[in-house]
């Protein structure tokens, strides 16, 4: 695990010579709207020279001299509503259930994952792990978590061939250490629960450990200026760093495990700069802070995307690592659970993150059912791949491809290589991953086939690409 860890943090020397030999061939992986089979593979013609260019054509641009930063991994987050709702299938789609996510020939290959610490909205009800009012932590268990969650992570780390990074996320905590007295509905931690709270972290770690489940890394807070209807708890920017410096850092640092990692924020792009300023402003706070966490759902009430703002944080902190921790498609309907607009979504997103300087990009729910649940406050969503627990039937969704475009090609440790395209109706993103293997991603969210130039240096190919798909092309 310290060996994917340590890539984010220094530049791989990965090969730049002979990647694109003239005669080479690049495998062709599509993905698209209404296609009878997805991330169907084919070969192009090989490269050769490039020809004289004009600007009517469109072309990719590849320069895989041209180093950024590593990438940690791609993933999702194994909730209880994802636990309860593998539980409810049969050994057999349980089975496929795996494969499909963690096994890269017959899946797309995840890599990373979270979880939360006791209950979410996507949990069957609210919960902690301790008894109320014990301020001791005398009662701490993790007994509930035996029942779905920990069982189903202990494959999850099986299927992913042993090793599966984990973070974990807290989205309140107990109502008693709370000015509100309500894990619901936001309120703020009281100030003389706050060391308690900094060992709950640790207590947390050190069960999970216990059950054969090493976490990774740690966020402060999920969504720390969001009061919800479900579990919520608010943090200002100087609460949190405070919060961070004067009891959570110190006290990871002196338990089991003091290389745990802390990730701060772990809300949207729109704040993110503040926060950063605020936090990794701070130098005996920012000591404490490996990375920043970031969700995308700014993008309510019309706002564009604010990808700039990964940038902007990338650029003024190049120390600390930026990972996606949570992005879903609300405001669930199954009829719609097959709309090519949420793939599209995804692909959007991914591509702009990694571009603008994110590490790592872990999805929220990898598995719900028919309902978009379970969800104990009505919150559904959408997930990469549904359970319709009345048939046992899994459905696959736009999403799980599009994911699957980046999580199954890019892997642990591969380098952000400079790509781009020479029109706005084409999105790309190129890695070369450790064993050498240059893996471009191409997204055409358009309502046109598009033939484009694949240039990776001096050498270049012609590849089409359907209306509304995705390609990923390995050199």
């Amino acid at each position: 695990m310290k060996t994917i860890l340590l890539t984010a943090l220094v530049a791989l020397a990965l090969p730049a010579q002979g990647i694109a030999a003239a005669g080479s061939t690049v495998a062709v992986y599509t993905t698209a709207k209404d296609a009878e089979r997805q991330m169907a593979p084919s070969r192009t013609a090989p490269l050769a020279e490039g020809h004289p260019l004009t600007e009517a054509e469109n072309s990719i641009f590849v320069e895989p001299t041209r180093r950024f930063q590593a990438l940690l991994g791609i993933g999702g987050a194994i909730t209880d509503a994802t636990a309860e709702t593998f539980a409810r299938l049969d050994p057999e789609r349980q089975a496929e259930f795996l494969r499909a996510y963690y096994d890269r020939e017959h899946g797309i290959g995840y890599t990373l994952a979270r979880t939360t610490i006791h209950s979410s909205d996507f949990s069957s009800g609210s919960y902690t792990y301790i008894e109320d009012g014990d301020g001791d932590l005398k009662t701490f268990s993790v007994e509930h978590d035996r029942k779905y969650r920990i069982p189903m992570i202990k494959r999850a780390i099986q299927a992913a061939g042993g090793q599966l990074p984990m973070m974990a996320s807290p989205w309140s905590a107990p109502a008693f250490m709370k000015d509100s007295a309500n894990m619901l509905q936001g309120g703020k931690l009281l100030p003389e629960y706050a060391a308690a709270w900094a060992r709950y972290y640790t207590k947390f770690i050190d069960a999970y450990a216990a059950e054969g489940i090493p976490i990774w890394s740690i966020s402060v807070q999920n969504e720390p200026m969001a009061r919800q209807t479900w579990e919520s708890m608010l943090f200002t920017a100087e609460e949190e760093r405070d919060f961070l410096r004067d009891h959570l850092g110190p006290t990871i640092q002196a338990s089991a495990h003091p290389d745990t990692k802390i990730v701060v924020w772990d809300h949207n792009r729109d704040m993110m700069v503040h926060r950063a300023n605020v936090i990794f402003g701070d130098p005996e706070a920012s000591k404490y802070a490996w990375g920043m966490g970031f969700h995308w759902y700014e993008t309510w009430a019309g706002f564009e995307p604010m990808f700039e703002n990964v940038r902007r944080v990338h650029e003024s902190y190049p120390d600390k690592v930026l990972l996606l921790t949570e992005a879903t498609v609300e405001k669930f309907d199954w009829a719609q659970v097959q709309r090519w607009s949420n793939g599209e979504r995804y692909g959007t997103s991914i591509v702009n993150d990694l571009n603008n300087g994110a590490s790592g990009w872990i999805d929220w729910n990898m598995l719900l059912d028919q309902t978009g649940g379970p969800n104990h406050v009505g919150n559904y969503c959408f997930s990469p791949i549904h359970a319709d627990t009345r048939t046992g039937e899994l459905v696959y969704t736009p999403s799980y491809w599009y994911i699957g475009h980046f999580s199954r090609f890019l892997r642990p440790g591969a380098q952000r290589v400079g790509a781009a395209s020479s029109r706005s109706n084409l999105l790309t993103t190129a890695f070369l991953n450790p064993d050498g293997t240059l893996a471009t991603v191409v997204m055409n969210p358009t309502d046109r086939e598009i033939v484009y130039n694949y240039y990776v240096g001096t050498a270049s190919t012609r590849v089409t690409i359907p209306a509304h798909a995705i390609q990923t092309l390995v050199l």
